[in-house]
């Protein structure tokens, strides 16, 4: 059933990325600390799978199917989560994409288009009817970034260059907003077990032993340890953090 008690418990939480791996996750780790959750995700069937899972438990879920790159999209999701809901009190955009690492000088343009439209434009859009929504009530909002927002890695600089565009538009956000009560921040995933890390441990099992041993913790994430640290920022608990980039790596990046 849902909690009471939950470190979301009466608020009302949007999701982007919902589909799989740590917006999936997100759905369950959100709703079990008691948010009511409106899930956004371009796979209409899997986020119907999601909320009826959602719902047969006792919680509070809907969908609205859309592509973040689309503003009416994410419009229509923030509409649906405060009329069904009441308001919007958190949201977390987890959409994103990423691409087969290419070095720089044999990138093409749609790749480079497609990585900044999802990944940059993506979070703008909801950024942009978010905090429209929560202007006249306050909230907290969570930015997924990933570990190549805070450092380089080779033959990846268009999604490198994307990601630390997260990070800058969730500085500038929590700048803008934080004294009219909207607290912004972001994450900054390491390698986590999602179904694109999946499908190239299929091809590569041998990489396995190498990502584990990429990081001071020898371990590869599962989407609800990210999920959990982005409930945390959404929550109270995180009340004086504003503005953070937290990472979420088994310490890959302080090495």
């Amino acid at each position: 059933m849902t909690s009471i008690n939950g470190l979301l418990a009466g608020r009302s939480a949007l999701i982007t990325g919902a589909s799989s791996g740590i917006g999936r996750a997100a759905a369950h780790v959100f709703a079990r600390e008691g948010a009511a959750v409106t899930l956004m995700a371009r796979r209409e069937p899997e986020l119907k799978d999601l909320v009826d899972e959602l719902s047969a438990s006792g919680h509070r879920a809907q969908y609205a199917a859309g592509d973040v790159t689309r503003t009416e999209d994410v419009a229509r999701a923030v509409a649906l989560a405060v009329s069904s809901f009441g308001r919007l009190d958190a949201a977390f955009n987890n959409a994103g994409t990423a691409a087969v690492p290419t070095p720089l000088h044999l990138t093409d343009t749609a790749t480079y288009d497609t990585l900044m439209d999802v990944n940059v434009r993506g979070v703008w859009n909801c950024l942009q009817h978010e905090i429209g929504a929560m202007l006249e009530h306050g909230g907290a909002i969570v930015n997924t970034s990933s570990t190549a927002g805070l450092v380089a890695t080779p033959a990846a600089a268009p999604y490198i260059a994307s990601k630390h565009a997260v990070i800058g538009l969730t500085k500038a956000a929590a700048n803008e907003y934080a004294a009219q009560g909207i607290r912004i921040n972001a994450i900054a995933p390491g390698t986590t077990r999602s179904e694109m890390i999946a499908r190239w441990l299929e091809l590569a099992p041998e990489m396995e032993e190498a990502l584990r041993a990429a990081a001071p913790l020898p371990h590869i994430a599962a989407p609800e340890e990210v999920a959990q640290a982005a409930a945390w920022l959404l929550s109270d608990r995180a009340s004086f953090v504003v503005g953070a980039t937290m990472p979420v790596d088994g310490g890959w990046t302080v090495r």
